[in-house]
């Protein structure tokens, strides 16, 4: 489903976590398993940054849900390159291929290119069982070492891709941060391993849950980080200049509204060529859009202070508390009294 019933704008990306879903409106059309195999040394933020996409893609309410298993060699605790040991669901040789859809090997900068057995084997197994085979930093090596890369493109950590030309002549090292080949999967670093999974993601989810993946964890990416709006719209360098001055108003303008009128007089079009602009880039109306935009600003609030509904509604543009909480509760399908429970357990 591209968009909920309740937004129609690109603000359903920056919401999306937070929206009240109704039994049957999304269902879970089905699941992937993902294991992560640690070394010693492993790239904590490349693990992270992995796991992070899986975590949120759930959080989002992806139509496909994401069950995450960690394991090491040995079934003890992994040793990362910062220092810090991550706790493991067990030993490599208890995981079940046959039920795995990604085995990715997680990297790191200090690990030493040791080949092990029982890895290989269990690779061979994962590859027969129709798993995508993943490698993050240089994790790729051992799906090479396994004989499992030839005639394909993988991405490889700077210092190590000279080894890998050595070693592997029938696999293209490439010099892009990520790549996904068919059924492998690799990035070069911990910066990519974000990127690489989102891409993985974008095969089970359409551009909409990667948008609202991307609005909770990749928002700090530009010189600012973005508040009200959503990254779509703010990085888009195609938009025309007149609707942006207008996005930028209405975001500057939340407790006291422009009217449509007036937005049109300041940004110098008329009212229908601004109906136009939206309708074409943001597929919604001026009123629309600016209505999701406060009611966003509400839910922040709602969640992130201890404001009462009264004051955050007029923080909202809103002189009616009855209208706020009705437009709320039509938006996010909660009440937002409900809604602040949720967010502040006791």
């Amino acid at each position: 489903m591209a968009k909920s019933a309740r937004f129609d704008s690109p603000l359903i990306s920056k919401n999306r976590a937070f929206i009240e879903v109704e039994a049957g409106e999304v269902p879970i059309v089905d699941s992937r398993r993902v294991a992560f195999v640690l070394f010693e040394n492993f790239s904590l933020m490349a693990f992270t940054g992995a796991m992070d996409a899986l975590v949120t893609a759930n959080l989002v309410k992806a139509p496909v849900e994401y069950e995450a298993t960690v394991v090491s060699l040995n079934g003890c605790r992994a040793m990362s390159d910062l220092g810090i040991e991550v706790a493991v669901d067990g030993p490599l040789e208890d995981l079940q291929e046959e039920v795995l859809d990604y085995l990715i090997l997680c990297g790191g900068y200090r690990l030493e290119m040791n080949t092990d057995p029982t890895l290989r084997v269990k690779l061979r197994a994962a590859d027969y069982a129709g798993c995508m085979l993943g490698g993050l930093w240089n994790g790729a090596y051992f799906i090479a070492e396994a004989g499992l890369l030839d005639g394909y493109e993988c991405a490889f950590h700077p210092d190590g891709r000279a080894m890998m030309l050595e070693e592997f002549p029938t696999v293209k090292v490439s010099s892009q941060s990520y790549v996904l080949d068919r059924d492998r999967a690799s990035c070069a670093g911990a910066n990519s391993s974000l990127d690489m999974m989102l891409s993985i993601i974008s095969r089970d989810c359409d551009t909409a849950y990667i948008s609202a993946i991307e609005e909770v964890l990749s928002c700090d990416k530009a010189m600012e980080a973005i508040d009200t709006s959503v990254i779509s719209i703010d990085r888009d360098l195609s938009l025309p200049q007149s609707l942006k001055n207008a996005l930028e108003l209405m975001s500057q303008n939340i407790d006291e509204p422009l009217s449509i009128n007036e937005l049109t007089t300041c940004v110098g079009v008329s009212r229908r060529q601004l109906e136009r602009l939206f309708g074409r880039c943001l597929e919604t109306t001026p009123a629309r859009y600016y209505l999701e935009l406060r009611l966003t600003r509400a839910r922040q609030l709602l969640q992130q202070t201890n404001k009462n509904l009264a004051d955050i509604a007029v923080s909202s543009g809103f002189v009616s508390i009855s209208h706020f909480r009705r437009c709320f509760s039509q938006l996010f399908g909660v009440s937002p009294t409900c809604f602040r429970k949720t967010s502040h357990p006791e």
